[in-house]
Protein backbone atom coordinates (compact mmCIF):
# COMPACT_ATOMS: atom_id res chain seq x y z
CA UNK A 1 0.00 0.00 0.00
CA UNK A 2 1.34 3.58 -1.02
CA UNK A 3 0.65 4.83 2.54
CA UNK A 4 2.43 2.15 4.81
CA UNK A 5 5.79 2.96 5.89
CA UNK A 6 8.36 1.17 6.95
CA UNK A 7 11.20 1.27 9.99
CA UNK A 8 13.98 -0.93 10.48
CA UNK A 9 16.06 -1.35 13.94
CA UNK A 10 19.28 -2.49 14.26
CA UNK A 11 21.82 -2.99 16.74
CA UNK A 12 23.57 -5.69 19.08
CA UNK A 13 21.81 -7.76 21.58
CA UNK A 14 21.54 -6.06 24.83
CA UNK A 15 20.87 -2.46 23.25
CA UNK A 16 17.34 -2.63 24.00
CA UNK A 17 16.30 -3.26 20.00
CA UNK A 18 12.59 -5.11 21.77
CA UNK A 19 11.72 -2.33 23.94
CA UNK A 20 12.34 0.23 20.82
CA UNK A 21 10.52 -1.84 18.52
CA UNK A 22 7.97 -2.09 21.36
CA UNK A 23 7.29 1.54 22.03
CA UNK A 24 7.87 2.69 18.03
CA UNK A 25 4.57 0.11 17.44
CA UNK A 26 2.40 0.76 20.39
CA UNK A 27 3.00 4.89 19.09
CA UNK A 28 1.95 4.06 15.55
CA UNK A 29 -1.28 2.29 17.12
CA UNK A 30 -2.17 5.05 18.89
CA UNK A 31 -1.69 7.38 16.45
CA UNK A 32 -4.38 5.13 14.60
CA UNK A 33 -2.15 3.57 12.37
CA UNK A 34 -2.51 -0.55 11.47
CA UNK A 35 0.81 -1.69 12.21
CA UNK A 36 2.69 -5.28 11.54
CA UNK A 37 6.25 -5.92 13.31
CA UNK A 38 8.64 -8.66 13.85
CA UNK A 39 12.16 -8.79 15.78
CA UNK A 40 14.57 -11.21 15.00
CA UNK A 41 16.57 -11.81 18.39
CA UNK A 42 18.14 -15.13 18.39
CA UNK A 43 21.23 -13.65 18.93
CA UNK A 44 20.66 -11.08 21.23
CA UNK A 45 21.34 -13.41 24.37
CA UNK A 46 25.57 -13.47 22.53
CA UNK A 47 25.82 -9.67 21.41
CA UNK A 48 25.00 -11.00 18.12
CA UNK A 49 23.22 -8.79 15.38
CA UNK A 50 19.17 -8.08 16.39
CA UNK A 51 17.11 -6.50 13.98
CA UNK A 52 13.58 -4.82 14.50
CA UNK A 53 10.97 -4.55 11.43
CA UNK A 54 7.62 -2.23 11.86
CA UNK A 55 5.04 -1.39 9.34
CA UNK A 56 2.42 0.93 10.06
CA UNK A 57 0.26 2.52 7.80
CA UNK A 58 -3.98 2.66 7.13
CA UNK A 59 -3.92 -1.22 6.34
CA UNK A 60 -0.19 -3.41 6.33
CA UNK A 61 -0.92 -7.09 4.95
CA UNK A 62 3.03 -8.23 6.68
CA UNK A 63 5.83 -7.17 8.82
CA UNK A 64 8.20 -7.81 6.55
CA UNK A 65 10.21 -5.00 4.92
CA UNK A 66 12.20 -5.75 1.51
CA UNK A 67 15.50 -4.42 0.46
CA UNK A 68 15.66 -0.75 -0.66
CA UNK A 69 12.06 -0.06 1.18
CA UNK A 70 13.17 1.39 4.65
CA UNK A 71 11.68 4.72 5.37
CA UNK A 72 13.46 5.03 8.33
CA UNK A 73 16.49 2.94 10.03
CA UNK A 74 17.44 3.49 13.78
CA UNK A 75 20.63 1.62 14.20
CA UNK A 76 21.98 1.37 17.60
CA UNK A 77 25.68 0.47 16.92
CA UNK A 78 27.62 1.98 14.03
CA UNK A 79 28.66 -1.41 12.24
CA UNK A 80 24.95 -2.66 12.12
CA UNK A 81 24.27 0.29 10.30
CA UNK A 82 26.70 -0.62 7.55
CA UNK A 83 25.30 -3.90 7.42
CA UNK A 84 21.95 -2.58 6.89
CA UNK A 85 22.70 -0.17 4.08
CA UNK A 86 21.27 -2.61 1.58
CA UNK A 87 17.50 -1.65 3.18
CA UNK A 88 17.61 1.91 2.93
CA UNK A 89 16.77 4.19 -0.34
CA UNK A 90 17.47 7.84 -1.11
CA UNK A 91 14.83 8.93 1.10
CA UNK A 92 15.51 6.75 3.61
CA UNK A 93 16.05 9.33 7.33
CA UNK A 94 18.66 7.46 9.03
CA UNK A 95 19.69 7.49 12.81
CA UNK A 96 22.95 6.13 13.75
CA UNK A 97 24.10 5.62 17.23
CA UNK A 98 28.07 6.83 17.32
CA UNK A 99 28.85 4.21 19.82
CA UNK A 100 31.03 1.34 18.68
CA UNK A 101 30.68 -2.28 20.08
CA UNK A 102 33.48 -4.61 18.29
CA UNK A 103 32.25 -8.28 17.27
CA UNK A 104 34.22 -11.72 18.01
CA UNK A 105 34.91 -11.70 14.53
CA UNK A 106 37.20 -8.63 15.08
CA UNK A 107 38.50 -9.41 18.56
CA UNK A 108 39.33 -13.06 17.51
CA UNK A 109 41.41 -11.74 14.41
CA UNK A 110 39.19 -12.88 11.86
CA UNK A 111 38.32 -9.72 10.34
CA UNK A 112 38.68 -5.85 11.13
CA UNK A 113 36.31 -3.11 12.57
CA UNK A 114 35.42 -0.70 9.38
CA UNK A 115 36.98 2.48 9.56
CA UNK A 116 35.06 4.61 7.21
CA UNK A 117 31.33 3.97 7.86
CA UNK A 118 30.82 7.54 8.39
CA UNK A 119 31.78 8.40 5.18
CA UNK A 120 30.18 5.20 3.39
CA UNK A 121 26.85 5.97 4.89
CA UNK A 122 26.81 9.83 4.38
CA UNK A 123 28.34 8.70 0.58
CA UNK A 124 25.34 6.68 0.05
CA UNK A 125 22.30 8.58 1.63
CA UNK A 126 20.99 11.72 1.70
CA UNK A 127 19.53 12.13 5.11
CA UNK A 128 21.84 10.09 7.68
CA UNK A 129 22.10 11.54 11.38
CA UNK A 130 25.20 10.55 13.91
CA UNK A 131 24.12 11.09 17.62
CA UNK A 132 26.40 10.32 20.55
CA UNK A 133 22.95 8.45 22.04
CA UNK A 134 25.34 7.03 24.88
CA UNK A 135 26.33 10.32 26.45
CA UNK A 136 23.08 11.80 26.21
CA UNK A 137 21.18 8.29 27.95
CA UNK A 138 24.40 9.50 30.77
CA UNK A 139 22.92 13.11 30.85
CA UNK A 140 19.26 11.67 31.50
CA UNK A 141 20.32 9.62 34.22
CA UNK A 142 20.67 6.05 32.60
CA UNK A 143 22.93 5.27 29.86
CA UNK A 144 20.35 1.92 28.85
CA UNK A 145 18.13 4.60 27.78
CA UNK A 146 20.19 5.20 24.19
CA UNK A 147 17.34 3.31 22.65
CA UNK A 148 15.08 5.53 23.66
CA UNK A 149 17.29 9.01 22.60
CA UNK A 150 17.50 7.56 19.13
CA UNK A 151 13.79 6.74 19.17
CA UNK A 152 13.85 11.06 20.13
CA UNK A 153 15.53 11.62 17.42
CA UNK A 154 13.73 10.42 14.75
CA UNK A 155 10.80 11.29 16.41
CA UNK A 156 11.26 14.86 14.93
CA UNK A 157 10.41 12.71 11.56
CA UNK A 158 7.58 10.28 12.03
CA UNK A 159 4.63 11.42 11.77
CA UNK A 160 3.40 10.96 15.47
CA UNK A 161 2.79 13.67 17.87
CA UNK A 162 5.28 13.92 20.47
CA UNK A 163 2.66 13.08 23.30
CA UNK A 164 2.02 9.62 21.76
CA UNK A 165 5.23 8.68 22.30
CA UNK A 166 5.15 9.41 25.46
CA UNK A 167 2.01 7.71 26.14
CA UNK A 168 3.71 4.31 24.11
CA UNK A 169 6.86 4.71 26.47
CA UNK A 170 4.72 5.14 30.00
CA UNK A 171 2.99 1.83 28.27
CA UNK A 172 6.41 -0.10 27.83
CA UNK A 173 8.04 0.28 30.79
CA UNK A 174 8.20 -0.84 34.31
CA UNK A 175 6.50 2.46 36.35
CA UNK A 176 9.90 3.52 37.99
CA UNK A 177 11.19 3.69 34.89
CA UNK A 178 8.71 5.90 33.08
CA UNK A 179 10.05 9.44 33.88
CA UNK A 180 13.95 8.92 32.68
CA UNK A 181 13.02 7.13 29.53
CA UNK A 182 10.66 10.22 28.65
CA UNK A 183 13.80 12.31 29.68
CA UNK A 184 16.06 10.55 27.48
CA UNK A 185 13.20 10.43 24.73
CA UNK A 186 13.27 13.94 25.10
CA UNK A 187 17.44 14.65 25.40
CA UNK A 188 16.79 12.96 21.80
CA UNK A 189 14.17 15.00 20.13
CA UNK A 190 15.56 18.19 21.43
CA UNK A 191 19.11 18.04 19.60
CA UNK A 192 17.11 18.24 16.18
CA UNK A 193 15.11 21.20 14.65
CA UNK A 194 12.10 20.14 12.90
CA UNK A 195 11.67 19.87 9.35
Amino acid sequence: MDDVKNILLVGVGGQGIILASTILSQAALLAGHDVKNNEVHGMAQRGGSVVAQIRFGSKVFSPVISRGRADYLISLEKLEALRYLDFCNGGTRVVVNSQEIVPVTVTSGGAEYPKDIEEVLHDRLEHVRFVDALSIARESGNEKTANVVLIGVMSRHLPFDEKLFCEAIASSVKEKFVDINIKAFYGGRNTVDAD
